[in-house]
């Protein structure tokens, strides 16, 4: 397995959260996909520093370009993005396969806009549309800070949403 583990979290990368994370689901590095942290090379070289592990920051484009390989590495990977909207563009628009079917949410900042489930996980009506998307592509979506800080999966939640 190739990527070992799946992840939205606003901050992207953070030591001590992906430390904790590996625990459970082990990897050899860390694969961010944001397109400005990926063009922005202050914001690159710090999430490149900050978890002590092989990580790249990726474009979109770049993850699709570079996704094959990630497959086929021997290396296990934390796929990481900041939000749920860019998980949706790489699982289901890109239709990306990672040979995993559970998405954990975790940091999602308050925000004019945003509803708030938990603490420190907020998302918008546009949000929840990719978690919807993401879930109807067969992917379980669950809103965790930590595994035992797990406040639900996206089920509990989406009829805040308009989902039925």
């Amino acid at each position: 397995m190739a990527v070992s583990f799946i992840r939205v979290d606003d901050r992207m990368i953070h030591g001590q959260t992906c430390t904790r994370w590996s625990l459970e689901y082990p990897c050899d590095g860390l694969i961010a996909v944001n397109d400005a942290a990926a063009k922005n090379p202050v914001l690159k070289a710090a999430y490149k520093s900050a978890s002590g592990k092989k990580t790249f920051v990726w474009t979109l484009e770049e993850f699709q370009a570079k996704c094959g390989k990630v497959l086929a590495s021997k290396d296990n990977y934390f796929l990481i993005t900041k939000n749920p909207i860019d998980m949706k563009k790489i699982l289901v628009d890109q239709a990306f396969k990672p040979g995993l079917n559970k998405v954990i949410i975790g940091p999602c900042n308050d925000r004019p806009g945003a509803t708030k489930l938990g603490n420190n996980q907020s998302i918008t009506q546009e949000e929840a549309q990719a978690l919807e998307d993401i879930t109807n592509a067969g992917y379980n979506v669950e809103f965790a800070l930590l595994k035992e800080e797990a406040i639900g999966p996206w089920s509990k939640f989406r009829g805040q949403f308009g989902f039925n």
